[in-house]
């Protein structure tokens, strides 16, 4: 099998299986009503949200074109590029090196076992470069993600729905392994998203 049939059976696999426990996993998307959210209130709700962007569990794949995953968190004595020198790639799976599944293979159900390579059902990969936020400040990710040029084009609801389907992000809140969770709830998470997106994206420096 060609280099690109396995990645295309990859990617078909996991879309499956995104698609299966999606609907055991998803959380509620039920913005407030337009209005009814104060620029004061906004902000509040994207403070959480950059806690959550800002934490290991989300930000360590959250790199820009150096194509290299962090380690960083409690887990690790100090902040440094992932290990073996694994380099993602143009594709951001490592199709050109070697595949993050190589590791990050597929799995149902939870990894538990401490000190492993995290595990979901679905392809693991580093997040496009125009996401690119690790050690980024809370004003820097905002304006990234209201930004339709870095956020995929996506509205407000169609941001939660991306964190909604995306095992990859469910995993930050259930890493299992000892690993610290990301703060709050994908729930609570997805609610301060469109708490935030009601309010008109408002940002510290504006």
């Amino acid at each position: 099998m060609t280099r690109f049939l396995k990645v295309l059976a990859v990617g078909m696999m996991a879309s499956l299986a995104t698609l299966a426990i999606a609907d055991e996993e998803a959380a509620v998307i039920d913005p407030p009503a337009a209005g009814s959210v104060s620029i004061t209130e906004g902000l509040a709700a994207f403070d959480r949200v950059y806690e959550v962007t800002s934490h290991p569990r989300c930000a360590n794949c959250h790199v820009g074109a150096s194509d290299r995953p962090m380690w960083s968190g409690p887990s690790y004595d100090r902040t440094r590029p992932h290990g073996m020198n694994v380099q993602a790639g143009e594709s951001r799976i490592g199709a050109e090196t070697m595949l993050c599944s190589t590791c990050h293979a597929y799995r149902e159900g939870l990894n538990d076992v401490p000190h492993a390579a995290p595990q979901v059902a679905m392809n693991w990969q580093l997040a496009p470069i125009e996401a690119d936020w690790f050690g980024r400040t809370s004003d820097e990710i905002c304006t990234q993600l209201r930004d339709p040029q870095r956020n995929g084009g996506r509205t407000m609801v169609e941001l939660a729905e991306h964190l909604n389907h995306d095992l990859i992000l469910h995993w930050a809140w259930n890493p299992g392994g000892g690993r610290e969770p990301a703060p709050y709830s994908l729930q609570q998470h997805v609610d301060d998203l469109l708490i935030w997106g009601v309010a008109g994206f408002p940002c510290a420096s504006d």
